[in-house]
């Protein structure tokens, strides 16, 4: 008898304590959701050997990932290997000061490769007749912190496509515009997903 009179006892209390936290929850004030935080970006403005601007690459953090949105105007038009390089130089006429393609893991090149990509590696920029193109992509295998080191990164557009296979370049050809990325816009970088 006991046991079944704690037993109802402590029913009632429970369902007391529910009602009330309700009660409270649905007389409070809403609370406001804070406004998201600007995310940082990079910005490579890209010139042809001539000086020509181009277009212009931008990066963004994400997580375990980098976000990279592409735009080009005046560019010949067709398919274009593209690509994240490892050194922020580009010293015309052929840009070979950006060094080789982003590649912090060591892997093989191209979007087919085995076993994965270098971290700089993209699908081929398509360019309509009109000179204009653009691409955004998730690039794996790399982080922001790597992106932005000591030496910096640039971004490289190839004369031809990319055969998203062929180690160490997909036989891209020349280097026809480079850009190196330089901070822009926001405060601290914020993952993104």
């Amino acid at each position: 008898m006991r046991a079944s009179l704690f037993v109802a006892v402590a029913s009632v209390a429970l369902l007391a304590a529910c009602g009330s936290s309700n009660d409270a929850a649905e007389t409070a004030e809403p609370t406001a959701t804070p406004a998201p935080t600007p995310s940082v970006q990079a910005v490579a403005p890209l010139m042809m050997p001539d000086g020509t601007a181009v277009g212009t690459a931008t990066v963004t953090p994400g997580i375990n990932a980098v976000r990279i949105a592409l735009e080009v105007t005046g560019m010949p038009p067709g398919e274009h290997g593209v690509h994240v390089h490892m050194t922020g130089k580009c010293e015309g006429p052929k840009f070979e000061s950006a060094g080789g393609h982003w590649n912090p893991d060591a892997k093989m090149h191209g979007l087919e490769g085995e076993p994965g990509q270098h971290a700089g590696d993209m699908p081929n920029l398509v360019v309509a007749e009109d000179g204009t193109g653009s691409l955004n992509y998730q690039l794996l295998g790399g982080n922001w912190d790597g992106l932005l080191d000591a030496d910096g990164a640039a971004f490289v557009v190839h004369a031809m496509p990319d055969d998203q296979k062929t180690d160490p370049s997909g036989n891209s050809g020349d280097r026809v515009a480079c850009g190196v990325f330089a901070l822009g816009g926001g405060a601290a970088p914020a993952a993104q997903p």
